[in-house]
């Protein structure tokens, strides 16, 4: 059998372009007098969510949360993960009534990550409003939950999309294949 060829899809160019095109994207679609926060879901979306502050503070925005979700225990395949499970440290030194969120993730794929992170967020209290942004969009839905803000999309479901970046992984680059 051959091994399956990649393709870079975004470098570490394409990866800063991005953002700065999603930054641009959500402060323009910022309601005026609500609170902003900006929350990733570990582990890239926090990345993500860091590097979206910076961009959105260059447009402008200030006083900007900034926080980290842990969904591990809303998985729904959390039984069949077992002791291989490893439950992190959502950091979310705020509160989220009244806020305007923009939830981050790397990857929207099957809708079940942002699922669990509704129910996490919910369960911390009652935003005013909860967008989602991702890096890449990829087909493949097993829920009704799409994205507000998409980076790239990958137009095919069975194309296997692999996200890196220097903070945990010591490259920026998105990989399909």
């Amino acid at each position: 059998m051959e091994p399956l060829s990649t393709t870079i899809l975004l470098d570490a160019k394409g990866i800063t372009g991005t953002i700065k095109r999603l930054a641009e994207e959500i402060y323009s679609h910022l309601p005026e007098g609500i609170p902003l926060a900006v929350i990733g879901i570990r582990n890239r979306g926090e990345v993500l969510a860091a590097r979206l502050v910076d961009e959105l503070h260059k447009l402008g925005a200030e006083n900007i949360d900034v926080g980290s979700l842990d969904i591990t225990l809303y998985r729904d395949d959390l039984a069949e993960l077992g002791p291989q499970a490893r439950v992190r440290k959502t950091e979310i030194n705020f509160d989220i009534n009244g806020q305007y969120i923009i939830l981050i993730d790397d990857v929207l794929h099957t809708g079940r990550s942002v699922r669990a992170s509704l129910d996490a967020l919910v369960d911390l209290g009652r935003p005013n409003a909860i967008r989602l942004a991702v890096l890449v969009d990829r087909p493949g839905r097993e829920l009704p939950i799409q994205a507000d803000f998409i980076g790239v999309s990958v137009p095919r479901e069975d194309t296997p999309v692999t996200v890196q970046l220097i903070e945990s992984d010591g490259i920026d680059e998105v990989r399909v294949g």
